[in-house]
């Protein structure tokens, strides 16, 4: 049995890309004016938030009020502590290396190139894995058990990952510690606890949706994330030339885990 207001929902899919374009579209000019793309960053989060809050908006009257409260609640808690997290850790700094590397093989105008590579593509994601929060916005079933577990799973990404950069905040800004790899707390069971927890987090988020028919056709999203985080943008970009930077991280990246957390390898003693 359908349990979607499927003409509501359908219907909702153009507005929810219109409010991607409008984010993006004003985290562009921000980025032209302060003169780093890195601020796209912050809006990775902002960009759920506010995709979730525009279908909130739109399946009033049509969703369960129980399961539009919370995936709204579960997806802006996680957004919003991104977003600020993000924010808080690019005070100060430059343009990113990454972007910066990006602009420099640009063809024609970097900020053009770099609006086609990176804003347009973020957007295509983000609208594509949120889809099972628009969806489940549009549920006309209260939330069941697999909701419930849902919640669970996100709790536990949530945790990991705000954890996580706690511990990786406090090690970079530790003068003791300028150099050297963080292998202590989440850190010593995986390279990436903090995309390990973001994964968690979206299958979390869609499991809420996947409680109810057709939610399950929106599995495609949270894999797209967790190979993005794992295989994509997120772990091979970030430890490119970690080894290079940091002597220690060779022998790190031998012995622990490079998603999943998993018991430590034993070092091995000439």
């Amino acid at each position: 049995m359908v349990e979607l207001d499927t003409g509501s929902f359908l219907a909702a899919l153009p507005l929810t890309a219109l409010t991607v374009v409008l984010v993006l579209g004003v985290t562009f000019a921000v980025a032209l004016r302060v003169g780093r793309h890195a601020v796209v960053d912050v809006a990775w989060g902002l960009g759920f938030v506010a995709v979730a809050a525009t279908a909130y908006l739109l399946s009033a009257g049509d969703g369960d009020g129980v399961r539009r409260t919370l995936v709204l609640a579960l997806t802006a808690v996680w957004g919003l502590r991104l977003a600020w997290h993000i924010a808080r850790r690019s005070r100060g700094h430059g343009e990113d290396p990454r972007y910066a590397a990006l602009m420099a093989k640009a063809p024609g105008n970097p900020n053009l190139y770099a609006l086609r590579k990176v804003y347009l593509t973020q957007g295509a994601v983000m609208w594509f894995v949120s889809l099972p929060v628009q969806l489940a916005m549009f549920q006309t079933v209260g939330p069941g058990r697999l909701a419930w577990i849902g919640v669970g799973v996100w709790a536990l990404g949530f945790a990991f990952e705000t954890v996580g950069d706690h511990q990786l905040h406090r090690f970079r800004t530790d003068p003791a510690t300028k150099g050297q790899v963080l292998d202590t707390g989440l850190w010593r069971y995986t390279r990436h606890p903090n995309y390990f927890g973001d994964a968690c987090v979206w299958w979390g988020i869609s499991l809420v949706a996947f409680d109810a028919w057709p939610g399950i056709l929106t599995v495609l999203s949270p894999v797209v994330m967790t190979w993005l985080l794992a295989k994509g943008t997120g772990k091979p970009l970030l430890e490119k030339d970690m080894a290079e930077r940091r002597p220690g991280y060779v022998d790190y990246v031998r012995r622990t885990s490079g998603f999943v957390p998993l018991p430590p390898r034993r070092r091995e003693h000439p």
